[in-house]
């Protein structure tokens, strides 16, 4: 190589450099070590973050992105490497989040020849085709001058449109191949294109008129406000017109659940004035949201929501989900921001924006009366004292023990569901969870990227037992970088959430969904303050709800890895206002009211 170019590999770095990734996440293989020493060469400029599973990898740039709103980058090497990536890989790209996955790949000059860890029985080095599926695109340069051309495309597809991540699939000696005496120039490429387009102009004022003519107006939030930055233009826009906002799973949070205007959760087990109020509203207004099933009650009108004959207007940044589970009075591919911003520019050319205000407090004060029924409907769970410790108190006290600037990142598991209805979220990265894809294992390494984006912020995993056994090789991780998180271990001794689907649809029969010593049938779990303490973090066990709360602040107050193991009852299911259908096997009961019936 001549001594004024770049390889392969080098390009790569030096354009994430260029991009200011500061670090990267991945784990060697004999396939990438010379991507590897590209990041030695730099490694004044970009840190290297080594792990002991690729998917931790994926879920810890997953999560650094959901929080610093910056991506970043994972490496992986070939064959079974860069295999142990696609639950990650696939867990962004529902949800919509960016990172660059480079995995490595055999030498061009073995391409089907079976070499070793090679994919080659339909089609050589064959590694992009397992990946397709779970990402916006896959690059494979297969020269050293293609490198420079995929690393900056392969940017560009991530972050532009809908964001997702994309795989950057780079065979041995590609690189090691010269590539290019630069690499391409960021801030010529990529730096200056923004894909934050606005609404069709007509659009935005029929919008306006809908919004103005409503007597029950809800807005309903998801992901697209909370990870496109939108919520100081929703919470004004809500304040102005005095519209109550509901919020999907994805959603909770873009406004604080402390609000006013906040209705809560819209979901199977929603807050019962979310539900009602939606599934009654005239005019909803959806902002980046999928509408899938969990949210909609498997889309069973009367429940979540009833459309029509609510008038829906739908905006996204991705038209493919404008009209895809309902149909829609009026549908506008934008992104949610700037919509925001050319509805309170054409408000601020209209006057009489009140006219219905005698209709909106009576609206308002409606929802009021189903927030009081929700809160007695609760209540009894916030006293509960029993051991083990009732999973809604458990929610409680976690979300009362945490300061406001802490960010939670919840795992897959009936946990999930007991933080969402029970944790209040004052901004939109308090909480943060999967939501389309459901990995166990999300929370228990996403948790580490949290970190690494915000570092001066307590950061706190709470997993359920099945999660976090699968994953526990992020306590030598978080050892390693001095990474001071915590695990929240909700251990009920089984995997809860598929328990009660046997209870509730079968009959009882249940089968491999709990753990139990073989010879007394007793619960049976590791020591998972032990296992911790064996890695070098400081492991506690707890039993009752009154010490969780103290256990937290304690475990924050430590400023190193901690982890909490805490009794939780197995045998309490969280009840909303909505439902949910397992097609064949019927669908379940809403825990308070009843199906809404328009007219």
């Amino acid at each position: 190589m001549s001594r004024n170019m770049l390889n392969g590999a080098q390009v790569i770095v030096d354009y994430l450099i260029q991009e200011k990734v500061p670090q990267v996440f991945g784990l060697c293989g004999h396939g990438n070590i010379q991507f590897i020493d590209a990041l030695y060469e730099r490694s004044q400029e970009i840190k290297t973050i080594s792990v002991h599973h690729e998917s931790v990898a994926g879920f810890m740039a997953d999560v650094y992105y959901r929080v610093s709103g910056k991506p970043t980058a994972t490496f992986t090497s070939c064959g079974p490497g860069s295999a142990n990536l696609p639950i990650s890989l696939a867990n962004a790209f529902l949800d919509s989040v960016p990172f660059m996955a480079i995995t490595g790949n055999v030498p061009t000059s073995q391409f089907n020849r079976g070499a070793f860890q090679e994919m080659y029985r339909h089609y050589q080095a064959d590694f992009p085709s397992t990946v397709r599926t779970m990402c916006k695109k896959v690059f494979q340069p297969t020269r050293g001058e293609m490198v420079p051309l995929a690393v900056r495309q392969a940017w560009k597809t991530m972050i532009t449109g809908r964001p997702g991540p994309v795989v950057v699939d780079v065979p041995f000696d590609v690189f090691m191949e010269t590539a290019a005496e630069e690499a391409p120039r960021a801030t010529e490429w990529n730096a200056n294109i923004s894909s934050r387009c606005g609404a069709d102009p007509d659009g935005v004022e029929k919008a306006v008129d809908m919004l103005l003519s409503a007597e029950r107006p809800v807005m309903l939030v998801g992901q697209g406000v909370r990870y496109g930055g939108a919520a100081d233009e929703l919470r004004k826009l809500a304040e102005r017109l005095q519209i109550p906002v509901a919020a999907s799973a994805s959603g909770l949070g873009a406004l604080d659940v402390n609000h006013p205007l906040a209705l809560g959760l819209v979901a199977r087990a929603g807050h019962y004035q979310a539900n009602h109020a939606a599934r009654q509203a005239d005019v909803l207004l959806a902002l980046g949201v999928r509408f899938d099933d969990r949210t909609s009650s498997s889309w069973i009108p009367g429940y979540s929501f009833t459309i029509p004959p609510t008038k829906l207007i739908h905006v996204d940044i991705d038209p493919e989900e404008i009209g895809r589970n309902y149909p829609v009075a009026l549908g506008l591919m934008a992104d949610v921001r700037t919509f925001l911003r050319q509805v309170h520019a054409e408000l601020d050319r209209r006057d009489n924006l009140f006219k219905k205000s005698d209709a909106r407090k009576k609206w308002l004060a409606q929802i009021d009366g189903y927030r009081k029924e929700w809160d007695k409907f609760v209540a009894p769970g916030f006293s509960d004292d029993t051991t083990p410790i009732n999973p809604q108190r458990a929610a409680a006290e976690i979300d009362k023990a945490l300061p406001e600037d802490a960010i939670i990142v919840s795992d897959i598991g009936v946990h999930h569901n007991w933080l969402l209805g029970f944790c209040k979220p004052k901004r939109p990265d308090s909480l943060i969870g999967s939501m389309g894809f459901g990995p166990m294992g999300f929370g228990v390494a996403g948790v580490m990227g949290a970190k690494f984006a915000a570092p001066d912020r307590p950061c706190v995993s709470v997993c359920g037992d099945g999660a976090f056994f699968m994953h526990a090789n992020v306590l030598g991780t978080a050892v390693e970088y001095n990474l001071p998180v915590v695990w929240v271990v909700w251990n009920n001794y089984a995997y809860a959430s598929i328990r009660g689907l046997q209870r509730g649809y079968l009959g009882g029969r249940e089968l491999a969904t709990d753990f139990k010593h073989p010879e007394t049938g007793e619960r049976y779990n590791p020591d998972f303050a032990a296992m911790a303490r064996s890695c070098g973090v400081e492991g506690v066990r707890v039993n009752r709800a009154g010490d969780l709360g103290e256990a937290i602040r304690k475990g924050i107050a430590a400023n190193r890895p901690y982890l909490i193991d805490v009794d939780i009852a197995a045998d309490v299911n969280p009840a909303g206002a909505g439902v949910w259908e397992l097609p064949g096997l019927g669908q379940s009961k809403a825990g308070i009211g009843t199906r809404f019936q328009p007219g």
